[in-house]
């Protein structure tokens, strides 16, 4: 399934998880840690892939467009689940 937001939006989701978030999502989806900092916009492409996550520059950081939102959904439900803990 594809996803359109923000660059800014993304990175607020990223910044949102709890400290660890990255290994886990990677271990749950069989991903190298890298890949997934890739995905919320890192550069790590030595040992992480590339995760179809295609910029377009833009007010907000630009469009992010996700070719696939697994890890995108893993993160928001760890954000959530982080929410509700702290409640």
């Amino acid at each position: 399934m594809t996803k359109t937001i923000t660059f800014n939006e993304l990175r607020k989701i990223k910044d949102a998880l709890p400290h660890g978030s990255m290994a886990k999502i990677a271990e749950e989806l069989g991903l190298d840690t890298d890949t997934v900092r890739n995905y919320f916009g890192g550069t790590h492409f030595q040992s992480g892939q590339s995760t179809g996550l295609h910029i377009e520059p833009g007010p907000d950081g630009g469009l992010v467009m996700l070719d696939d939102t697994q890890i995108l959904d893993l993160a928001m439900k760890m954000v959530e689940a982080e929410k509700q803990a702290e409640n």
